[in-house]
């Protein structure tokens, strides 16, 4: 076997910041902790707060709209909103197969423009816009094209090149793509090749299906409520001095109502025992993955990357909302209820429901606001990293560092080197920066800033600074390190400051060609209209 570390980049969907034991959850993560314990936390590791633009950026080392990602799966009609992985760009696994390694992926694609259309027989899988892995740099690939599934009956799912539609009885998404991420290891290992596996959850986003011991082990947990947990979870990184500073919890959000004013308290408490459940299955999973591993002893020479790629979603399940979107009845013809029907019981997959944002709130402790917003809630995960002959354990290092980062990190703990052309088309720039010194205990400090857009909420950090705005606000200006979770705005009191940040984020924008979204929502919403009819 080659002596260049093998690389698994593991990406979970919807999973807020304080949901993994080791950043003070109630939930069992013991697998993932101990990844934590025996190599590096980043505290401050941030994405795109919205699953496709994260993706499309980790990927390719570009920033989401460079990538042809800038919205959702969409096409607005330019080139860094046309929904789709961009010609110009090249992915970890074009890059790294160009290097000799095996390339494989398990799981969840979602760069592939739009897949809204209720209808699955009529989504066109594989053409110019909606490529699949395997047209980006996958030798192999498992799983679903567009964004969300029934975890016990999947609407869609390929592969390879050929569409999955038989499903065992015990099928449940989390297991099925991890059982096939560890074949594709083995394939890799007999082959005695360098690997590299994106192993892209779906858990834990909506719909919350679990199997039904895993939501028993949280019956009861959550009955004291929203308030309670999410105090504890505070109480508990400090304690595990995972944060920079003992910064001041954020207050509820201004629309979620005190736990004592809730009428459906045992609803409310299943909802979030199913969502744990999908995290602590998911935490099991991985636990098996480790566990071939070091079977196939190939443990200790693997760098293994665990983030989420976006904060804890605040999304309410309506019935004609995101639900009408998506299927119902199962692959066998069973009717699902759609949405968040009170007192109906979710976790089984006749049920298609979401936690809400009460317990978003508590998925983002500390921190304000949630998935689609640029505030630390929506933007923020720990980055855990894992590497026996590259990373010191015990590691917790605070720098702030962008997915956009992940590229350039792995090209240089694996020797390989950037692409400047692919398939005949010039490849743009990196815009990341390795963050490898970081890991391996080094000071290390980003040379750029980092930069934020998504439908029109927008930010820049610099060194200990942050400009934000949500869409239609005013700039709010805070002190990183003196108040992350940005209680104490004092724009307008550093007039200079203030100006620079806002000129290096209006800056970006223009070159990398943001569109006001005041412009690009009526886009999105006559594409819609259009799919609509269509459909």
């Amino acid at each position: 076997m080659s002596s260049r570390p093998n690389v698994i980049l593991i990406l979970v969907d919807d999973m807020g910041f304080a949901d993994l034991g080791i950043t003070g959850s109630e939930i069992r993560t013991p697998n993932i902790d101990q990844l934590a314990m025996d190599g590096a936390l980043l505290s401050a590791m941030y994405n795109c707060a919205r699953c496709c633009p994260t993706r499309a950026s980790l990927l390719t080392g570009l920033y989401p709209h460079n990538a042809g990602v800038g919205h959702m799966g969409a096409n607005l009609g330019t080139p860094a909103y046309q929904g789709f992985l961009r010609n110009d760009s090249a992915t970890i696994a074009e890059v790294l197969r160009e290097s000799g390694y095996r390339t494989a992926m398990s799981g969840k694609w979602h760069v592939a423009g739009d897949f809204m259309a209720r209808e699955v027989d009529s989504w066109r899988v594989g053409d110019i816009d909606h490529p699949t892995p395997r047209q980006r740099g996958f030798d192999r690939f498992y799983g679903i094209v567009d964004g969300v599934t029934n975890f016990f009956s999947p609407h869609y799912m390929l592969e390879n090149d050929s569409r999955v539609e038989a499903f065992d009885d015990d099928f449940y998404f989390t297991d099925a793509i991890t059982d096939k991420a560890i074949n594709m290891i083995e394939e890799a290992t007999v082959e005695e090749a360098p690997f590299f596996l994106y192993l892209a959850h779906a858990a834990p986003h909506w719909p919350l299906h679990a199997p039904a011991e895993d939501i028993a082990r949280y019956d009861g947990v959550y009955n004291k409520g929203w308030d309670a947990i999410r105090s504890a979870r505070h109480e508990e990184l400090n304690h595990r001095n995972i944060l920079r500073a003992n910064w001041d919890i954020s207050p509820r959000d201004e629309e979620v109502l005190p736990w004592e004013s809730i009428k459906l308290k045992d609803w409310e408490a299943s909802k979030m025992a199913a969502y744990a459940a999908m995290v602590d299955h998911m935490d099991q999973s991985i636990g098996r993955l480790i566990a071939k591993l070091k079977q196939l002893d190939q443990f200790e020479n693997t760098l293994i990357l665990f983030l989420s790629d976006n904060g804890g979603c605040a999304e309410f399940m309506a019935e004609d909302g995101w639900a009408k979107f998506f299927p119902d009845t199962t692959h066998d013809g069973r009717k699902i209820t759609m949405g968040n029907v009170p007192n109906l019981r979710p976790g089984d997959p006749l049920t298609y429901q979401s936690y809400d944002k009460p317990w978003a709130n508590v998925s983002n402790a500390p921190f304000r606001q949630f998935k689609h917003y640029v505030h630390e809630g929506g933007i923020s995960t720990p980055l855990i990293a894992h590497w026996p002959k590259g990373i010191a354990a015990g590691q917790i290092a605070h720098t702030p560092c962008h997915v956009v980062d992940v590229l350039p990190t792995i090209l240089q703990a694996t020797g390989s080197n950037y692409l400047s052309e692919l398939g005949g088309h010039a490849i743009q720039p990196l815009q990341g920066e390795s963050f490898l010194d970081l890991l391996s205990g080094k000071q290390w400090e980003r040379e750029q800033p980092i930069f934020f857009e998504h439908e029109g909420n927008c930010a820049v950090r610099l060194d200990n600074f942050k400009l934000v705005r949500k869409h239609g606000c005013d700039w709010e200006l805070y002190d990183m390190d003196a108040d992350r979770t940005e209680l104490n705005n004092f724009a307008g009191k550093n007039a200079p400051l203030e100006k620079e940040l806002l000129k290096q984020y209006q800056d970006w924008a223009d070159k990398t060609g943001v569109l006001d979204w005041n412009i690009a929502l009526p886009k999105l919403l006559d594409v819609w209209n259009l799919e609509s009819a269509e459909g």
